[in-house]
């Protein structure tokens, strides 16, 4: 059974934006790429200006009839609000508009709707829609107000919104025992990476801010990427090998937006807890973006709700259309704090790929190493790390290999091979201490 109404594509809306000076002012453009997310025709978009929301109408009773005569005149078949809308503001619209009204929050539920792909996602955007609808109960229930009635009809007094309630609170706690089971399954593949010392890189940030593009390149993958609106929906995992690293598991996660509302956070903790989890966080931001700052801000915030208090990456992408040149810049010698690049032209990538592993590993630095025949599978693994740059004989036979890798990398893979450390790196040893030259790696 489902409780709730979701518009097909195509519905013929008007937008209506509202400036109420004591809310938080949204974004104009983003709400019109918003609706066009969710498949809405755009008849017209009205700005209003208010002191405060009108508790009965939001807009105030003249703005409405405005608004009913445009519905009218155009043959909208919805109106569409910048706001959260209470139950009984949306009723009251309804009752002048002739026509439904929704309002942000449904709006940003309903393209999760369409973007939901896997069974976790779907189970995900039922909970939120069905926790959004219990306390609205009406669009589509012409019954609510009549008890139940007539032969084979009759109850012990129960009205039918009651029973309605009723059935969603089954509904709502079917699917919180259904995610919980999905909750744990996550839980479990992750203490096995964890045991198996496998780091885990999540992609986050602001929708349509890149970071599928940024996901398909570092992988090689195929995730659907467009220029929309959460296009990503259900979290994506990858393993793959990354240069000085080797095995890593790379997380896409859904994107977020201003004013999320409280019930997808709640409702979106599973695939959030991926983010929870992760070893570090590459923030994908669009440096070409005129509100980058107060995107940046948006994310921080919801990172904030969740409780992520994991290391993060700056990564701001689309530099080839903000003019920034690709580069790294370090807040400490051995701490890189953000990295500019371009997923779709592929600049800076290279230097992602440093940033991460300096994250991850520590200070990246060059060393001579000196292996004797017998120390072919050390070779074998630095070759799987893709950190040789060049190698050459000495006159005794042995191998002679410049790397680019962090020290403790380096170690560490010495002694996983049980081979003597000390014979290895030889002098290369004094390296492991030597400062970082420079606090900004610019590509040219």
């Amino acid at each position: 059974m489902e409780y709730f109404d979701r518009h097909q594509g195509g519905e013929r809306a008007i937008l209506v934006h509202v400036a109420v000076q004591m809310l938080k002012d949204l974004d104009a453009e983003e709400f019109q790429l918003l609706a066009k997310s969710a498949g809405a025709d755009i008849l017209e978009q009205v700005t209003a200006q208010r002191q405060r929301p009108d508790p009965k109408l939001f807009i105030g009773s003249g703005k409405a009839e405005e608004l009913a005569v445009l519905v009218e005149d155009l043959e909208a078949e919805l109106v569409i609000f910048d706001h959260a809308l209470s139950p009984g503001q949306e009723r009251n619209l309804e009752k002048i508009l002739k026509c439904r009204v929704i309002d942000r929050t449904g709006l940003i539920l309903d393209i999760f709707a369409q973007r939901a792909r896997t069974h976790e996602g779907k189970l995900q955007v039922e909970l939120a829609q069905l926790e959004h609808l219990s306390t609205r109960l009406v669009r589509g229930w012409t019954h609510l107000e009549r008890q139940k009635g007539g032969i084979g009809l009759r109850g012990p007094g129960e009205s039918q919104l009651e029973t309605d309630r009723r059935l969603l609170r089954v509904r709502m706690g079917q699917l919180k025992d259904k995610l919980e089971k999905v909750r744990q399954t996550r839980i479990q593949g992750r203490a096995a990476r964890q045991k198996a010392a496998i780091p885990t890189v999540s992609l986050v940030g602001y929708t349509n801010a890149g970071k599928s593009t940024l996901f398909n390149i570092l992988a090689n993958s195929e995730v659907y990427a467009a220029d929309q609106l959460f296009a990503t929906l259900d979290p994506t995992l990858r393993r793959l090998n990354w240069d000085g690293i080797g095995s890593l598991v790379l997380a896409d996660t859904v994107g977020f937006v201003r004013d999320l509302p409280h019930s997808l956070v709640e409702s979106f903790k599973a695939t959030l807890e991926e983010t929870l989890e992760a070893t570090l966080l590459l923030h994908v931001i669009d440096s070409s973006s005129p509100d980058m700052m107060e995107q940046i801000e948006a994310v921080e915030e919801v990172l904030k709700e969740i409780g992520a208090d994991v290391p993060i990456l700056r990564v701001y992408n689309k530099i080839d259309q903000s003019g920034e040149d690709a580069k790294i810049i370090y807040a400490s010698p051995n701490t890189p704090d953000r990295v500019y690049v371009s997923a779709y032209s592929q600049q800076g990538l290279d230097l992602l790929k440093q940033a991460v592993q300096e994250s991850l590993v520590g200070q990246i630095q060059t060393f001579e190493l000196s292996l004797k025949p017998a120390y072919g599978k050390l070779r074998t693994a630095l070759y799987n790390l893709n950190v040789i740059q060049s190698e050459d004989y000495n006159d005794d036979g042995d191998l002679l290999i410049h790397v680019r890798i962090a020290p403790h990398k380096l170690e560490q893979t010495i002694k996983q091979l049980h081979l003597p450390i000390d014979e290895i790196l030889g002098e290369a040893a004094q390296q492991f201490k030597r400062p970082l030259e420079a606090f900004e790696v610019e590509q040219h």
